[in-house]
C-alpha cells in the first residue's frame, strides 16, 4: 500500500479516522447511549404515567357512572315513593270525604226524622187539642151543668169501687 501526501483520499480517510478517533475518546457513543437512554426512559416514564393517568381517569368515569345509576335509581326510588304517598293520601281523602258525606247524610237523615217526629206529634197534638175541644162542645151542648156533674160524680165513684177491690 502506497500513501500519497498529495493525495486528498489520503487526507479524507486521515481526517475520518482522526474524526472516529475524538468520537470514540471523548466516549460520544457512550454519551449518545446514554441519551438515548435517558430519553427512552422519559419516554417509558410519560407513557406509564400516560397509563397511570388513563386508569385513574376510568377509574374516575367508573364511580361517575355507578354515582350516576344511583343517583338515578334514588331518583326513581324518590318518584315511586311520591306517587305512593299521593295514592295514598288520595285514598285517604276520598276514605275521609266518603266518611264526611255519610256522617252529613246521617246528620240530615236524623234530622228529617225529628222534624217528621214533631211534625207528627204537633198533628196529634193539634188532633187532640180539636178533639177535645170538640167533645167539649158536645157535651156542653147534650148535657146540662146539674146532671152532668152528678153523674160523672157517681160514675167515679162505681170506678173507683172497682179499683179498690
Amino acid at each position: 500500500m502506497h500513501f500519497d501526501l498529495a493525495d486528498p483520499t489520503f487526507w479524507v480517510m486521515i481526517s475520518f479516522f482522526g474524526f472516529i478517533a475524538l468520537v470514540l475518546y471523548y466516549k460520544v457513543p457512550a454519551i449518545i447511549g446514554k441519551t438515548l437512554d435517558q430519553r427512552a426512559d422519559a419516554i417509558r416514564n410519560e407513557l406509564d404515567e400516560a397509563r397511570r393517568l388513563r386508569d385513574e381517569a376510568q377509574a374516575l368515569l367508573a364511580d361517575y357512572q355507578r354515582k350516576s345509576r344511583e343517583a338515578e335509581n334514588e331518583a326513581k326510588e324518590i318518584l315511586e315513593q311520591a306517587k305512593r304517598e299521593a295514592e295514598a293520601l288520595t285514598a285517604q281523602t276520598r276514605e275521609a270525604l266518603t266518611e264526611s258525606v255519610e256522617r252529613r247524610t246521617k246528620s240530615a237523615e236524623e234530622k228529617i226524622a225529628r222534624a217528621e217526629a214533631q211534625a207528627i206529634a204537633d198533628v196529634r197534638s193539634s188532633a187532640v187539642e180539636n178533639a177535645i175541644s170538640a167533645a167539649e162542645k158536645i157535651l156542653k151542648s147534650k148535657a146540662s151543668a146539674a146532671t152532668t156533674a152528678s153523674g160523672l160524680i157517681e160514675a167515679g165513684i162505681k170506678d173507683l169501687g172497682g179499683k179498690l177491690n
